[in-house]
């Protein structure tokens, strides 16, 4: 049996990991070809930092991926507050189950939803250009918030009512409390949800396909337009470049926390 759970375990992974460990491979394939292997170079990361589109695509990525998790965050803490504070245990359930329905959906049926939405809206206003930078942030700062809401709110049920209580008791206002007692508690939760709201605006294509303009291009729509001919392979050097960025985020955050560990451990040991 554990030969067995071995062998599976290796299979997951190659499935997982092959497909990335491949396109890094060819990132420094010198003849820009997947049939051969014809030398390593640094070729197709010199074309990507001359590939202005792809590059500006980039941009309006991350910017995207950063204002949309920051709204994102922000109305989903204060959605989760509400939530907790709800008294209507009926109701409380009524709202936490139609926030939920969004994460069910298919991106497909959300993208055309809200592009008939914006056009709507901009058909009774009277707007010629419905589409663009502000539908986009509307539409992730929308699909995000049931993760961040997901995110905060057990953080919420698991904190320790009294404890708010005690802070008021002692002079705080109701604000001063949530800000100086509650929200430290719940951060980590905040903080899990700002990443995923920033890692899935970062990686969204479908919705972005329904609600974009020609003039705002993000990089997954960029890499799309490229299939109807052929990917660049500058692509492949962008795409290792994010995947080694991730991995070095990944390892400073564990490091950090090993850290954080093995310091309060030893302030422990001391007192």
């Amino acid at each position: 049996m554990k030969t067995l759970s071995r062998v599976y375990m290796w299979v997951i992974f190659a499935l997982l990991y092959a497909p990335i460990l491949v396109l890094v491979i060819f990132s420094f394939n010198k003849g820009g070809s997947l049939a051969s292997y014809t030398g390593f170079s640094f070729k197709w990361y010199g074309e990507l930092f001359r590939d202005s589109v792809a590059l500006d695509s980039l941009k309006n990525s991350f910017l995207l991926a950063v204002f949309s998790a920051l709204l994102a965050t922000l109305i989903g803490t204060l959605a989760a507050l509400g939530l907790d504070r709800m008294r209507n245990k009926m109701l409380k359930s009524a709202v936490e189950s139609v926030t939920n329905i969004p994460m069910m959906n298919p991106d497909i049926v959300t993208g055309v939803s809200m592009m008939l939405l914006f056009v709507a809206f901009g058909a009774i206003l009277g707007l010629r250009d419905t589409l663009g930078k502000a539908t986009m942030l509307i539409a992730h700062t929308t699909f995000s918030l049931p993760y961040v809401i997901l995110s905060v709110l057990p953080r919420f049920k698991q904190f320790d009512k009294t404890l708010r209580e005690a802070a008021q008791d002692l002079g705080c206002t109701p604000m001063q409390s949530f800000l100086k007692v509650e929200l430290p508690a719940i951060l980590p939760g905040v903080l899990s949800g700002l990443v995923m709201a920033f890692t899935l605006s970062l990686d969204d294509f479908v919705i972005s396909h329904f609600v974009s303009s020609p003039d705002f291009q993000t990089l997954p729509l960029y890499i799309y337009n490229q299939t109807a001919h052929n990917v660049k392979y500058s692509m492949y050097a962008l795409c290792t470049l994010i995947i080694v960025t991730i991995l070095a985020l990944l390892l400073v955050i564990n490091f950090a926390g090993d850290f954080g560990k093995g310091k309060k451990r030893k302030e422990g040991a001391k007192k």
